[in-house]
């Protein structure tokens, strides 16, 4: 893939990485120009991308989450894959199978399309637990474990997984352990009616959309998530993120509490997030920014719903909770 300018390559080649600044705001704007929702919501990917976290962009069919996603992908000079997962799809249809080589007289494994810097799980929910499991390990350790070896999945790496909401018919809700592995669970909404009728005018998916070229290099990913993890976050914002975190446990509406992965979770998307706003230190809001979005589909209602309701009405139930701790912890000044 090239880049759409001269300039642009010579701005963010591997050998003259841009300035983190103008290297986030110019992939920042690339997502923008096709995706015209929520700006929020563009960030919100960002964060994850920023964070090495992986995005669950959720909501009714039609509002742009495939759009979203495909955007950032195609934003990036990196490898991509698209899985439109299915009932029928198994977890070698993700991972990969091993073919037998006649000429070598050995089975040779061909990769699935988790092998990607950026992988689009559409319509993650419209498969099978058996093979929204596969993606586990992957997505909490980076790699797989095929015939009893393990390969590793290049960096940089995000999934970004879209689903529908689970009273839909013919879908499957995600398991809790792997909703835990989603740096952020991200809500559309529908579009402002502004933002509806530019989407009608220059219908983005169908013109954008295809032309998009990359804003960055793979190289440039990981310099922004190094540079993310030298973020410095102080000693009272982490006794801040645990505090929240055991409120959540002692809360009595409560029957599953934020975890240590939620608040490792917390705190590099505060990091993210104090990048994204060009500081290499992070303030109190960087957490409370992106609390709900990380914690409210980590925590169980103490009246959970159960699986033969929406998945949305725990996720808003935990959000409203979340609410009330958060109030409940002072931030530190």
């Amino acid at each position: 893939m090239t880049m759409s300018t001269d300039q642009d390559t010579a701005a963010a080649s591997p050998t003259n990485p841009a300035p983190p600044l103008e290297t986030i705001e110019r992939l920042r704007e690339r997502v923008r120009s096709v995706y015209l929702g929520h700006p929020e919501a563009v960030d919100q990917l960002l964060v994850c991308l920023l964070a090495r976290g992986h995005a669950l962009i959720e909501d009714v069919p039609g509002v742009g989450k495939t759009v979203l996603a495909t955007a950032l992908a195609r934003s990036l000079d990196c490898t991509f894959s698209r899985i439109q997962l299915t009932p029928d799809m198994l977890p070698a249809d993700v991972l990969g199978v091993s073919v037998y080589d006649r000429e070598s007289g050995r089975f040779e494994f061909t990769r699935g399309p988790i092998f990607a810097n950026v992988v689009l799980a559409d319509e993650v929910n419209r498969t099978t637990p058996r093979t929204q499991s596969a993606l586990l390990e992957s997505m909490s350790e980076g790699k797989v474990t095929v015939e009893g070896r393990q390969i590793e999945i290049e960096p940089p790496f995000i999934v970004g997984a879209t689903q529908n909401p689970y009273e839909f018919e013919g879908t499957y809700p995600l398991p809790e352990n792997q909703l835990d592995r989603f740096l952020m669970r991200i809500t559309l909404g529908y579009p402002s009616a502004e933002d509806e009728a530019r989407v009608l005018e220059q219908r983005p998916s169908d013109n954008a959309l295809p032309n998009l070229e990359p804003a960055m290099h793979a190289s440039d990913v990981l310099a922004l998530q190094s540079a993310t993890d030298a973020v410095r976050l102080d000693r009272a914002l982490i006794d801040y993120i645990v505090e929240i975190c055991r409120a959540s446990r002692e809360h009595t509406d409560l029957r599953l509490g934020l975890s240590t992965r939620a608040a490792l979770a917390l705190s590099q998307a505060a990091r993210a997030t104090a990048l994204l706003d060009g500081r290499d230190y992070a303030i109190p809001e960087d957490i409370t920014k992106h609390a709900l979005d990380i914690g409210a589909h980590r925590v169980l209602p103490a009246h959970h719903a159960g699986s033969n309701a929406s998945g949305l009405l725990d996720a808003d139930a935990g959000r409203d909770i979340l609410e009330d701790v958060m109030r409940s912890v002072p931030a530190p000044v």
